[in-house]
């Protein structure tokens, strides 16, 4: 296990691309605004396993994507409309 601390104005790139190597299995942890996330490759099933585990075999899961548009590469969109 590694940990980095990244400076909040000038993110240092080196850590950066070691999180970003991690798509071959490996899981970090981030802070979010609210708590830490968890994440790994959507991809690599071995990775959700270990995400899987680690939640103590919950199966819910979120992911981040870089743009609301892209949500339709990994998921099935429904909007539902409730009538008040």
């Amino acid at each position: 296990m590694e940990f980095y601390e990244l400076h909040p104005e000038n993110p240092q790139i080196r850590y950066i691309n070691k999180a970003v190597k991690c798509k071959d299995g490996g899981v970090i942890i981030y802070p979010t605004d609210t708590v830490y996330g968890i994440g790994c490759d959507i991809f690599n099933r071995e990775a959700l396993e270990r995400i899987f585990t680690i939640k103590n075999n919950t199966k819910l899961f979120s992911f981040v994507c870089s743009n609301l548009k892209d949500i339709a590469k990994y998921a099935v969109v429904q909007i539902m409309h409730t009538e008040q």
